[in-house]
């Protein structure tokens, strides 16, 4: 199994931002038993789990932050270097948040459901600017 592609030109041209369709959800539980989380984070103070709203709402579960996915195509290595500052960077700099979940094969971004649309956009700038 290769272990990804590490260098950022690469990384920037070959992304390619996939909008998912469905809206996500944060929520914080003491036991994830019973919900269909997409991922899930245990902290000191309790289990994070990122779930369809759906989902959420079938197993009554309070949640935060309304977001959709954007999920960027290219098989980045975990030890990459400034891919996500650059992306995270030129999302900030349009005034939008976003919280990253790193994969083994690919990087997802979290953005609220506003600003999906503004962010897909800014990510094909990056990359089209890359393939110059």
């Amino acid at each position: 199994m290769t272990e990804g592609q590490t260098d950022l030109a690469v990384l920037l041209r070959s992304m390619e931002p996939v909008l998912h369709p469905d809206e996500f959800v944060f929520c914080t539980v003491t036991d994830a038993a019973g919900a269909e989380a997409l991922g899930s984070f245990r902290e000191a103070e309790g289990v994070t789990l990122i779930c369809r709203r759906g989902e959420a709402e079938r197993c009554g579960l309070a949640f935060t932050f309304p977001c959709k996915m954007i999920t960027l195509n290219v098989h980045s290595n975990l030890q990459a270097v400034g891919f996500l500052a650059v992306v995270a960077g030129e999302l900030a700099r349009a005034g939008i948040a976003v919280n990253v979940i790193s994969a083994y094969f690919h990087d997802h971004l979290f953005v609220a459901l506003q600003d999906a649309g503004h962010a897909i956009s800014i990510l094909r700038k990056i990359q089209g600017e890359a393939q110059l």
